[in-house]
Parts: structure tokens; C-alpha cells; sequence
């Protein structure tokens, strides 16, 4: 299966809230742990396999600005996966106002 357009964060958050995609993110623990997207599954790229996403449904991969989500959508891709990237990723995120949690659900940041 290819690689899909990137999406923007506003269709990557309205996608992962209607429970259409898995929303991935594939940042380093320190980073995830500071704040992250509500609802996003977290495997650190370095982690990635392909028993460590469900195929149930499209993928949008998210990182801090999208070199790392890029680079694990198009290997995703390679195995399958109907898969996109989230354009400017966790930093975009953050600038457009959208939610960021930490574990919990207290108020994030991007680090």
C-alpha cells in the first residue's frame, strides 16, 4: 500500500477524535511524557514494529515537527498499512491550539 498526502493537524485531531484513525505517535518517551494529542497511541520509533499498530484502521503518524512520523509512515507503508504523516506534527499542533495532555489528562506541552 503507498503513503498517503500528509494531513494537517486540524484533519489529523478531527480523524483521531471521530475514532477513524489510529492517531500514532512515535516521539521519544521524554517527549511524550511532557504532552501529547489526546487519544494517540504512543511507540517511540526507535520501537516501531508492525505488531505494534493495529491494521483495523488508517494511521496518521505524528512527531514534533515531521522528519521521525514521515520516516515510520513510509515504513508502515511498505508493510501495508494505509498510512499518512501529520504536517509540522506535535509543534504545528500545539500552534493551532489544539488540546495537548499528559498522562492523566492534565494540560501538556511540546517539548
Amino acid at each position: 500500500m503507498e503513503q498517503g498526502p500528509d494531513v494537517n493537524v486540524e484533519e489529523a485531531h478531527r480523524a483521531a477524535g471521530a475514532g477513524e484513525v489510529v492517531l500514532l505517535d512515535v516521539r521519544e518517551d521524554h517527549e511524550w511524557s511532557a504532552g501529547h494529542a489526546p487519544g494517540a497511541v504512543h511507540v517511540p520509533l526507535g520501537a516501531l514494529r508492525q505488531d505494534s499498530v493495529p491494521m483495523d484502521r488508517p494511521v496518521i503518524v505524528i512527531c514534533r515537527v515531521g522528519g521521525r512520523s514521515a520516516a515510520a509512515a513510509e515504513a508502515l507503508a511498505g508493510v501495508g498499512y494505509d498510512v499518512r504523516n501529520t504536517a509540522g506534527g506535535m509543534l504545528s499542533w500545539a500552534a493551532a491550539g489544539l488540546p495537548v495532555v499528559v498522562d492523566g489528562g492534565g494540560a501538556g506541552q511540546v517539548v
